[in-house]
């Protein structure tokens, strides 16, 4: 299989600029259920066209309707899927795997793909994706490579290999949610892990951008998920520019071709760079998978500030000119900004309002020569068409097995016949269309006035697009609802890390190290708690104390398979984002003992999905973050090795981050949210989140409860 190169379109413009730089797909948004709520995004029109010009070029288009859904929402998605698909939609990418086997049932001939917010991190999560309907998964972005190869056995694989980050494990971070009043789940994130934090550990003391990432970029990397068997290659960014959409597909394109790719990776630098690039988690945390000291664009390295007859001069063998804009840093750290002023020998001169010192470092963060040359086009569809006029005769058309008859008779020409070359002319202008076509004309002595040689031109693109991307019969509305039957929960449960257990009928326990496994003394029932990421060498850590246990708690979708492996109960946890009727009805079908409802729903909400076995976060930490990284660099030499720090905003706010060790190289991080949760009433099952205890600095909140996030 031709291994796809997929590119991120925001908005029209970026899906055009992304086919025409050579993208095999585009993925995109519509105005509803888009984890990218702040792009442009496509309404039913536009999502049409951009699918027919994708279809020209033979491509693909994948829509996202990827956001949590709620209850009451579940008819509105069912319809914006359908809209889609009948605009001719080639996949819909769906969060909720359970809802989108509700989908799969009402529409058996859609296809679909389990969006990353899925957290597919393993071959469990893969299994029961496939046997949910899902055609193609793509993977969590901490995802091993080991685990990708075992994957793409089972599915159709997509990877990250460009782009943004989420410090958080996919799909499961409420930092905006609770801290900030906007969940990342139904696409409203507002990026505080772009903020400034500090840790109380030595070096880690000062303010810094504690948890923003570096821009992935897998650059010769690619080569080993090809080899691993992944099918396509994903470019995140539906918020970015145009400029910079065509520069990464230009990019990938030239490294799958086996082309020398230095100037296409300088374009791309220029139209966006946070950090310096990391090559992800899938190939091991590097030392720069933090931008710890500049949060956004810090473009290409240009040379440094040198003082020249009082001017700023740069020494630099790269391209400058007007429009160009610099961004300066020192000692790693942005201190001011420059716009090109005019060229030097063997540099150029810059003119900034800032009080810049020599030995600067210039950047250039915009490149007004290179974003132009990032959107000229390169990618077009070539065709032979052959065009016959003759007195007397319909005038006709073809491209292959197209033939096209115009309207409008040709006439003997009483003195300019038509030539080869003007009907030529006339059919090499393809209105906007992705064609690159070479006419072959057949005339003699005929006569078609311009008005009706233009129409006929018309006429026959517009029939040769519905040959090449002919319209999809609409699917009618089907389906039916379900329904739930509430009851109140009569159940305690608690997630603890101590190993006397807890005060609870439940206890769920959370090791400090997984290569040290105790069973807690207290509670009627004992599970055990296992993370977002599971990989194969994490579960060989766990799998003898499984024995042990009377059931897991998972905060994945593979807990359904891993439970039905070892024969234990199943408790889904947070991480399964369970917000409609759909979800708790699969996931209870799936053979799930206890289930976590979301935490961003309302106690009015979750009441409307009180299933039995439903429970419900009700006290102690909120856990907002999931970090399956160093936050410290990986700095071993000399760490303390706490069980938990204290990471602080710049507001004064404490998170309390708790370390963890499973089979990695490196630790694992749980962050909690600055207040604790208190919130009484409701239907489910009280659970309570012991784990960090009571190290929290500000009063108890009651979380959502009053006020839905999603």
């Amino acid at each position: 299989m031709k291994t796809e190169i997929l590119a991120p379109a925001g908005g029209e413009q970026s899906a055009y600029a992304a086919l025409l730089a050579g993208a095999d797909a585009v993925y995109l948004g519509l105005t509803e259920f888009s984890a990218r709520e702040g792009a442009e995004n496509f309404d039913a029109e536009a999502l049409a066209r951009t699918v027919r010009f994708a279809h020209i070029l033979g491509a693909k288009v994948y829509v996202c309707l990827n956001t949590l859904v709620k209850d009451g929402e579940t008819e509105r998605f069912f319809g914006c899927a359908r809209t889609a698909w009948n605009a001719g939609a080639d996949a819909i990418l769906v969060q909720d795997l359970f809802l989108g086997r509700a989908l799969k049932g009402r529409y058996p001939e859609m296809v679909l793909h389990l969006s990353t917010q899925a957290g597919c991190c393993n071959a469990a999560g893969a299994e029961l994706a496939k046997e949910y309907g899902f055609s193609r998964v793509v993977l969590a972005r901490e995802t091993p490579l080991s685990e990708i190869e075992k994957i793409a056995q089972i599915s159709e694989t997509e990877a990250f290999v460009q782009g943004a980050l989420c410090t958080c494990f996919s799909g499961q971070c409420y930092l905006s949610s609770f801290a900030g009043n906007n969940s990342g789940n139904r696409g409203r994130c507002k990026q505080p892990c772009r903020k400034r934090y500090k840790i109380d550990r030595a070096g880690f003391e000062d303010y810094a951008f504690a948890l923003s990432t570096s821009d992935l970029c897998a650059g010769e990397k690619v080569k080993e998920f090809v080899d691993a068997g992944v099918v396509s290659l994903k470019i995140e960014g539906r918020m970015r520019r145009a400029e910079y959409v065509a520069s990464a597909v230009k990019y990938y394109r030239a490294l799958l071709g086996g082309r020398a790719a230095e100037n296409e990776l300088s374009d791309l630098k220029r139209a966006y760079n946070r950090g310096d690039y990391t090559r992800g988690l899938a190939f091991g945390q590097e030392k720069n998978f933090l931008s710890r000291n500049v949060q956004g664009h810090i473009g290409e390295r240009a040379g440094e500030i040198s003082l020249v007859k009082g001017k700023y001069f740069c020494r630099s063998g790269c391209a400058a000119g007007a429009g160009d804009g610099f961004k300066i840093l020192r000692k790693g750290e942005e201190v001011g900004g420059a716009v090109f002023a005019e060229r030097g020998a063997g540099g150029f001169f810059l003119a900034s309002r800032d009080r810049l010192l020599p030995g600067d470092e210039v950047r250039v963060t915009t490149d007004a020569a290179g974003g132009k040359r990032a959107l000229q086009p390169v990618n077009f569809r070539k065709i032979t068409i052959r065009v016959q006029i003759r007195a007397g005769e319909l005038p006709t058309a073809s491209c292959g097995e197209f033939v096209c008859t115009g309207a409008v008779a040709a006439q003997a020409a009483q003195s300019a016949p038509l030539g080869q070359e003007e009907i030529a002319a006339c059919f090499c202008k393809t209105d906007g269309l992705p064609f690159a076509p070479e006419v072959m004309a057949e005339t003699e002595n005929a006569f078609l006035p311009k008005s009706a040689l233009n129409a006929f031109r018309r006429e026959f693109y517009a029939g040769l697009v519905g040959f090449l991307a002919p319209a999809r019969e609409p699917l009618p509305v089907r389906g039916d609802g379900v329904s739930l039957r509430c009851e109140r929960g009569t159940r305690t449960a608690a997630i603890t890390a101590d190993e006397g257990g807890a005060d609870a009928d439940i206890v769920i326990y959370k090791p400090r190290d997984y290569r040290e496994i105790s069973l807690p003394r207290r509670g009627k029932e004992k599970y055990l708690w296992l993370p977002p990421l599971l990989t194969e060498e994490d579960e060989a850590l766990v799998s003898a104390a499984v024995e042990k246990f009377d059931g897991i708690f998972c905060e994945g979708y593979y807990g359904i398979a891993l439970a039905k492996k070892y024969g234990k109960p199943l408790f889904a946890g947070a991480g399964f984002n369970l917000t409609n009727a759909y979800a708790v009805a699969g996931v209870r079908e799936a053979g799930a003992k206890y289930f976590t409802l979301s935490a961003e729903l309302s106690l009015r909400e979750q009441d409307a999905l009180s299933a039995g076995g439903a429970f419900a976060l009700r006290g102690g930490g909120i856990k907002v973050m999931e970090l399956c990284y160093c936050p410290f660099s990986h700095a071993c030499n000399g760490c303390d090795k706490r069980d938990l720090y204290t990471l602080t905003d710049e507001a004064g706010r404490k998170f309390p981050l708790r370390r963890y060790c499973a089979a990695g190289p490196y630790c694992r991080f749980e962050l909690y949210n600055c207040a604790p949760l208190i919130s009484d009433g409701g239907l489910p099952s009280a659970l309570v989140d012991e784990t960090v205890g009571r190290e929290f600095a500000e009063p108890p909140t009651r979380g959502h409860a009053n006020r839905s996030m999603l």
